[in-house]
Formats: C-alpha cells, structure tokens, sequence
C-alpha cells in the first residue's frame, strides 16, 4: 500500500473565498450530524485521530467538526503528557480508558503516535521501544477494527513559515497567547528531527484499514473543509464495510 509523505502533500491548496468556504462547511457539517444519528442509531462507535504540527489548526479544525453534531455523542480528548500514574504504566493504558462507548465517538487530539513522534525526538523513549511501538500501535488499532470500531487518522501539515507567522500571531494576540508556549519553540528547533519522524510514521502505520490522510492545514478555510469531509467520507465507507 502506497503511504503518505510530507514532501508529496499539496499546501497550496485553497477555497476562492469566504461564501465557498462556508456552502462547503455547511454541507459536511450535515453530513456529520447524520452520520453521527446513525452511528447511534446502530450503536456504532467510532474514533478520530487528530495528529500534527504545533499550530497547525487541529484544534480550529475539532471545532467546526463538532460544531453541528448532538455533543452528548461525542468526547473529544486533548492529549498531553502522561501523569505520573500513567508513566508507570504501558503507554496505551491510558487510551484504553477513552474508548468510546456504543452509538459514541472518541476523538483524540494527540493520541498514542506521541510514542513515535514526540518521545522519540525528545527521547523520553528509547530507540527499542519506540521501534517496538510500531507493531503495538498497529495490533492495538487492528484489534479496534476488527470489533468494529471505525477509526479515521488524520494529519494536518503546514510549512515551517507559516508555523513561525501563526507561533508570532499567537504571541501578539492576548486572546490566544496562552496557545503558545516554550515547549512549542523547542519543538520547532527539532523541525528536521520531526519530519523524519512523521514520515517514518507514516510507512510504519498507515495500512489499507487504517490509513493516514494527510490534510493540508496552509490555508485554514481549506483544512477545516477537508477535515470534516474526510471524516464523513471515512465513517460513511465504514458503514457500507459493516453492511457487507
């Protein structure tokens, strides 16, 4: 199966303007709520894996994929470092408690790809471990599969240019200095390290029943349309899949 790469993902793409942006949220956003009536309905569950660079507008994207959806069926889980419980546990330990319950949706911003991407560039892992954490990932997500889980992975990617102007937009808005932090200043030093990382990533996990989908995030009107028609198209296929 041929997997994503950060060098093949188009960030120029764009919506011509603002009436386009909204018709085309307007229609996903429908599609979502019913899609999320049926999932309920037919006590299906689903998660939806959010990964990406700092600033790259996961959150903004949750927003508008929730916006229109019954927030009683829903949990979304920001993910940051494990507590001190957690640490002397296996890391998916954590993740075990957050499945989501029947007829609901999980979703995670942030999840257990923190094991390959930032442990392993911060080396709070060791290189066995997060070499090991590949096929554990992969068995974890395969046993959420096979008991009929739908799961949708996405990514969202932006250039290092565009992460500087949001990082410096971020720091002059008082509303949204809290969003910046050291640690994402020191991230961005290891931009090299992470892109090695996200690409290996995406060889190691990226299989025909849980692929990546790689999301343009440059352009914001852009990213959050994308976001939520993958999704509705993911958790669509996984209905008819159920079906056959």
């Amino acid at each position: 199966m041929k997997h994503p790469r950060l060098a093949n993902i188009d960030l120029s793409l764009e919506l011509p303007d603002k009436d386009a942006y909204e018709e085309k949220l307007d229609k996903a956003q429908l599609r979502l709520l019913r899609l999320q009536q049926r999932y309920y309905q037919e006590n299906k569950r689903a998660i939806i894996v959010f990964e990406g660079w700092d600033a790259a507008g996961k959150g903004g994207a949750i927003r508008r994929l929730t916006e229109q959806i019954d927030p009683r069926g829903i949990h979304v889980w920001p993910i940051g470092p494990p507590s001190a419980e957690e640490q002397g546990r296996h890391y998916l330990y954590r993740f075990w408690k957050k499945l989501p319950s029947a007829g609901t949706w999980a979703i995670f911003d942030r999840s257990w790809y923190g094991r390959v991407l930032v442990e392993r560039v911060d080396k709070l892992a060791t290189k066995g471990e997060w070499k090991r954490a590949y096929g554990e990932i992969a068995e974890f997500e395969k046993m959420l599969i096979d008991d009929g889980v739908a799961l949708v992975k996405l990514f969202l990617h932006i250039s290092k240019k565009e992460q500087l102007r949001r990082f410096h937009e971020r720091r002059k808005n008082p509303y949204k200095r809290w969003k910046i932090t050291a640690e994402d200043w020191r991230n961005r030093r290891k931009w090299s390290e992470y892109e090695k990382a996200i690409d290996d990533m995406f060889r190691e996990t990226s299989t025909r029943k849980a692929p990546w989908t790689p999301i343009s995030g440059e352009r914001k009107w852009y990213a959050r349309t994308a976001v939520c028609r993958a999704v509705a198209d993911a958790l669509e296929k996984c209905l008819k899949h159920s079906k056959t």
